[in-house]
This record gives C-alpha cells, sequence and structure tokens, in this order.
C-alpha cells in the first residue's frame, strides 16, 4: 500500500463513530419554555387584577349584588329596563338590602352590581385564557415532559376556586348576614394566593432549562431554602388572617396605633357569649392577631434577611433585598391603614403589597434553591 504524505487530506466514506447523545436530562421533550411562561405570566397578571378586583368589590360592600350563580348566562348583564329591574328586586330579598341598604335606589343598585359583575367576568376570562392555552399546548405537544399535570392543576384549581366564590357569596344571602363569611372570604382569598404562588413559582422554573436547574440546585442552600420556606408559610397566614380582618371591617374599628383604642390589649378581646368564633367575628381579637402576627413576620423577616445577605451568590443576596424592601412597605401601608380606617386605594395598596411581597418572597426561596452561578467574570444566567 502507498504511503500518504502526512498533510495530505484524506477523505473518509466508512462509517462515522456515533456522536454522544447527552444525558438523560436532555433527553425528555422540552417543549416550548418560553412560549409557556409567557402564557403563565398573563395569567399571573390576570390573577393578580382579579385579587384587586375582588378587594375593592368587598371594599364597596358589592360582592352580594348579584344573587345567582350562572357560570355560563350569567357572563350577559341586564340588557334592557326590565332586566334590570328584575335583578334588583332579586337583591332586595337579601338581609344585605333589607338591614343595610333599604334605601337603595336602581342606580345606586346598579353602581354596586358592575363591580360583583366585572369581577365574575374576569373570572371567566382567566378560566378561558387557561383553557385555550392549555389546549393549544398538549395538542400540539409542546408541553415539556412532566409539565402536564402542573398545568392541569392550575385549571382545576381555578375551578375550584370559582365554586369556592359562590359559596362564599351564598354565605350572605339568608338569616341575619348582611356581608359573606369571614372564613369563607378568607378560604376563597387564600385559594387565590396559592394559584399565584404555583403560577409564580412555575415562570420562575420555565425561565432556565431543566440542566440548568439541575446543576443550580446541586450549589443551593438547603437551611436558607428552609427559612425561606418557613417565612413563607407565615406570609400566607397573615394574609388569612387579613381577609378575617376585611371580612368584618376590624380595620375600621380600631384606628389607633401602636395601642388599640389606647389599649395595648383590649378590654373587648374575648366575648364570652361568641366563644371560639370570637377568632372569626370579633374585631378585636381578629385585629389583634393581625397586628401580633404582622410584629412576628417582620422580626422573621429580618433574620432571614440577614442570612440572605450571607449567600455567596450576588442574585440571591438582591432578591433577600427586594423582600426585605417589600416588607418594609407593606408594613408602612399596615400602618397608614390603621390610622386612616381603611380608604378604598390604601386598603387596595395594602393588598398589593402583600401580593408583591409573597411574590418576591417565592422569588427569594426559588434563588435560595436554584442559585445562579457565578464567575470571576459575572453571573451565569
Amino acid at each position: 500500500m502507498a504511503r500518504r504524505p502526512v498533510f495530505q487530506e484524506v477523505t473518509d466514506t466508512g462509517p462515522r463513530p456515533a456522536q454522544p447523545q447527552g444525558g438523560m436530562i436532555d433527553a425528555g421533550h422540552k417543549g416550548a419554555r418560553g412560549a409557556i411562561r409567557l402564557w403563565l405570566i398573563v395569567l399571573f397578571v390576570l390573577v393578580v387584577a382579579m385579587i384587586a378586583l375582588g378587594g375593592a368589590t368587598r371594599l364597596t360592600g358589592s360582592g352580594l349584588s348579584i344573587t345567582e350563580w350562572k357560570p355560563v348566562t350569567g357572563a350577559i348583564p341586564p340588557m334592557d329596563a326590565a332586566g334590570w329591574q328584575a335583578e334588583f328586586d332579586k337583591y332586595k330579598l337579601i338581609p344585605q338590602f333589607q338591614l343595610v341598604n333599604p334605601d337603595m335606589d336602581l342606580a345606586g343598585f346598579k353602581q354596586i352590581y358592575w363591580w360583583e359583575w366585572s369581577h365574575r367576568l374576569l373570572g371567566r376570562l382567566v378560566g378561558l385564557i387557561w383553557a385555550a392555552g392549555f389546549v393549544f399546548f398538549w395538542a400540539t405537544k409542546r408541553i415539556p415532559t412532566g409539565w402536564v399535570p402542573r398545568l392541569l392543576g392550575l385549571g382545576v384549581l381555578g375551578g375550584a376556586q370559582g365554586a369556592i366564590g359562590w359559596w362564599m357569596v351564598h354565605s350572605g344571602l339568608s338569616g341575619d348576614m348582611v356581608r359573606v363569611a369571614s372564613y369563607r372570604l378568607a378560604t376563597h382569598l387564600g385559594l387565590a394566593f396559592a394559584i399565584l404562588g404555583l403560577i409564580a413559582w412555575y415562570v420562575l422554573a420555565l425561565s432556565r432549562s431543566e440542566a440548568d436547574l439541575m446543576r443550580a440546585r446541586r450549589a443551593g442552600e438547603a437551611k436558607l431554602f428552609s427559612m425561606t420556606t418557613g417565612l413563607m408559610h407565615l406570609a400566607f397566614l397573615q394574609i388569612l388572617i387579613g381577609a378575617l380582618v376585611a371580612g368584618i371591617d376590624a380595620g375600621r374599628q380600631y384606628t389607633g396605633w401602636p395601642t388599640m383604642g389606647g389599649e395595648w390589649v383590649p378590654a373587648a378581646i374575648w366575648d364570652a357569649a361568641l366563644g371560639w368564633r370570637n377568632f372569626f367575628e370579633n374585631p378585636a381579637l381578629v385585629q389583634f392577631i393581625h397586628r401580633a402576627v404582622g410584629y412576628l413576620l417582620a422580626v422573621f423577616a429580618v433574620i432571614v434577611f440577614l442570612r440572605g445577605r450571607r449567600s455567596p451568590h450576588p442574585v440571591t443576596r438582591g432578591a433577600f433585598g427586594a423582600m426585605m424592601a417589600a416588607v418594609a412597605v407593606q408594613i408602612a401601608l399596615g400602618i397608614m391603614n390603621v390610622i386612616h380606617a381603611s380608604p378604598l386605594p390604601l386598603a387596595l395598596a395594602h393588598q398589593l403589597g402583600a401580593v408583591l411581597l409573597f411574590t418576591l418572597i417565592l422569588r427569594a426561596r426559588h434563588n435560595a434553591r436554584y442559585p445562579y452561578e457565578t464567575s470571576v467574570r459575572g453571573t451565569v444566567r
């Protein structure tokens, strides 16, 4: 066989060796992570709007203006004078009209009707956008491996939220109730925040590849993650207690700070006639608990923040700094609400502040578990 020069090009026509295919982390269906993330961001914004509009509906006393639950046909408001009168006549049959608004005319009824109708319409819109997005991504097989149950679960929780919303409204339509039951309001708001938290977590997870998350988890800070998880749970509890305060207008009955009616512990904190219902129906006790948990949350947040500042990852430290700033803003809004007896703008700002704080706690928690890698050249995203 003739020898070839050392630098002569040789065309290889034989079989090529198999190329490495990557590990198991790369073997699954990656799907349209960016598009699904955008869809979830839209849902996140709509759920925030639902929470804000729900708060406005409660603060304006509009939540009982629609006395029937019609998931489909209820999307169409009254179209003529007869239709409006029929809706008003239904409202006249419930205790809120008879005991609180007996002098209300049709014009006044329309004002509260539109608040509740808008809230329900937005809920329907959220459901439609979820359904359209899920069916599209599922039918076109663009959902990443393992994500179908998570995205389907959001829809199931959304459907449950609609049913719980009617369960809440129904509590104020009979007996001597002039508003919805506070514990049902807390359930309704709590599920809204649970859905919001899941969406936020999924958005954060989809912002990076599965391989990147797997690598980042090896550098995760277990202790910081655990502490932030505890803070998240405490913040969620405070949100539920805030709903109890809102449900009985307790925030408008003790307007002093730091004392309550000039007392550190109000004399009316326990009514023997109410028994265990004091925790849901006694304004003094409910607001006292809300304040106490708020102080506890602030102290715990400082402890978690100081631990987060010791993280070796700059992005993680920044996330905990943003979280602590939101805590300070929320405390200020809470005090202002107490002093000014919860006017609509301040009350809505406080409620949206809770959304911001809860989201930033989740973001800090995610960064504690999946920190961004750093190098001498900066953060690797």
